[in-house]
Formats: C-alpha cells, sequence, structure tokens
C-alpha cells in the first residue's frame, strides 16, 4: 500500500495542513518562525515541552529534494499522536518550504540553510536560533535524504563513551539496508554509521546537528535515507528511524 502519492510529495502546503491538524489533535503550540514566499515555516512545541521539560528535539524539510525525510517525520507523527501529547518535544516539519516544493537542496534565496544554523542575523536561522535559545533538550534527530548514498546511514554525535547508532541501523536495517562505504562524504564509516568523535571543523558553516550539540544537546543523530529509492520505502525507514531512537535514547 503506498504512504503518499507522488504527485504530493513536494506540496509543501498541504504537507504544513496536515501538521495543524496533527498539532490540534496533540494539544500542540503552533509557532510561525518567519514567512518566505508566503509560505509559513512553522514549529511545534507539546505541552510538555510549553512547561518546560526537556525536549527531544526533531527537524526536517531543512533541503527541499529530501522528501521522503519530511514525509516520514510526519508519517510517524500521525502514528504516534499519543506520544507527542504526552512527551515533551520540540518539532520543525519543514526548515525550507520553498525548497521542498522546488524539489532542490537550496531555500528560495538560492543558500543551504544547513551550513547557517550559527547565523543569528539569517532569515530562517535567526528566529530558529531564537526559538530553541535557553531549551533543555533531551537529544536531537535530524532527518535527511542522500543523492549518492547506497543505503541508510547516520551520523552520530554523543557525549558518552557508547556508540548507539549500530543499534539503530540495525533495526532500520530490516526496511533498506545500511550504506555498505567505508568512507562516506570524505570520513570513515562502520556499517552504516559515523561517529563524529570532534567536530567537523573543513565545513563552510554550522549544521543543524552540530549547532545543536554545540548549545548543549548530548546527543544528535542526523539520519540519511537513499533519495534515489522508491518513496515509499524512504518514508517508512525514516519512520522506523525516529522509532528506534525514541525506543533506545528515551
Amino acid at each position: 500500500m503506498k504512504l503518499l502519492p507522488n504527485h504530493r510529495a513536494h506540496d509543501a502546503q498541504h504537507l504544513i495542513q496536515r501538521w495543524r491538524m496533527l498539532a490540534r489533535s496533540a494539544g500542540c503550540l503552533v509557532k510561525i518562525l518567519c514567512v518566505v514566499k508566503d509560505i509559513p515555516v512553522i514549529v511545534l512545541e507539546s505541552k510538555a515541552a510549553q512547561a518546560g521539560e526537556p525536549a527531544i528535539y526533531l527537524s526536517t524539510g531543512v533541503h527541499g529534494d529530501e522528501a521522503g525525510s519530511a514525509w516520514g517525520l510526519l508519517t510517524w507523527a500521525e502514528k504516534h499522536v499519543a506520544t507527542i501529547k504526552t512527551g515533551s518535544f520540540l518539532i520543525a516539519p519543514c526548515l525550507n518550504p520553498v525548497g521542498l516544493i522546488l524539489n532542490t537542496r537550496i531555500d528560495h534565496r538560492g543558500f543551504d540553510i544547513n551550513r547557517r544554523f550559527h547565523m543569528a542575523d539569517d532569515e530562517i536561522c535567526g528566529p530558529w536560533q531564537q526559538w530553541v535559545t535557553g531549551r533543555a533538550l533531551r537529544f536531537g534527530l535530524c532527518l535527511h535524504e542522500d543523492y549518492d548514498a547506497q543505503g541508510i546511514y547516520l551520523y552520530e554525535l554523543n557525549q558518552a563513551r557508547q556508540t548507539i547508532g549500530h543499534q539503530i541501523i540495525e533495526r532500520c536495517a530490516r526496511v533498506i539496508s545500511p550504506d555498505p562505504r567505508k568512507s562516506i562524504e570524505g570520513t570513515r564509516a562502520d556499517r552504516g554509521v559515523i561517529r563524529r568523535r570532534t567536530l567537523p571543523t573543513h565545513l563552510p558553516g554550522m549544521p543543524e546537528a552540530v549547532e545543536l550539540h554545540v548549545r548543549g544537546c548530548p546527543v544528535t543523530l542526523t539520519f540519511e535515507s537513499p533519495s534515489e529509492f522508491a518513496l515509499d520505502k524512504r518514508v517508512q525507514v525514516q519512520v522506523r528511524f525516529v522509532e528506534a531512537a525514541l525506543d533506545i535514547l528515551a
């Protein structure tokens, strides 16, 4: 059974409407970070997060050509409304809506916002900083896709000594196998897990997961599904990733 008609994959307004409906069901507060090309960039806060409980951070839609991750997070959320209603969550469901509409990595200005999360004066990342500043975060999950991927993989930033990525990848492998490459994006990979012991210094700007980690989030996981695989499989594996991560980390 298909989870999502292909022609809706890049319908950002429909995606945002679904999130608004979910927010009502889960009792979440919807905030607008900014408006780009008449489309709101929204974020959600569960009741517990609003009350100041340490939150689980969930994000996707940073790159518009990674539709499987955007719809994967929504599919997980619609499946787990009760979890969101009772738990502490901060959710950024589509940080680059124009990019999603245009099926492009960059945003409406031609920027890759995943290199701009350190910039307080950025149109999107500045309001994002204001939103997360002062929040106590338990861990963060950033959902992405990769055009070159041969399977699933993840980046792990973790203050603890023990690596948790392999447990999560093993559960997701039932849907899509791990990327077999030993080196991904110039970094050593082990069975689909890239464990960063130090923060990357070679990048031209600050990615979301790294900025979260710098701001005190003890664990951030960036999950990548292969964007050239079937959309339904990509959505399913993104759902499995969130489920596995929450089960293991929470």
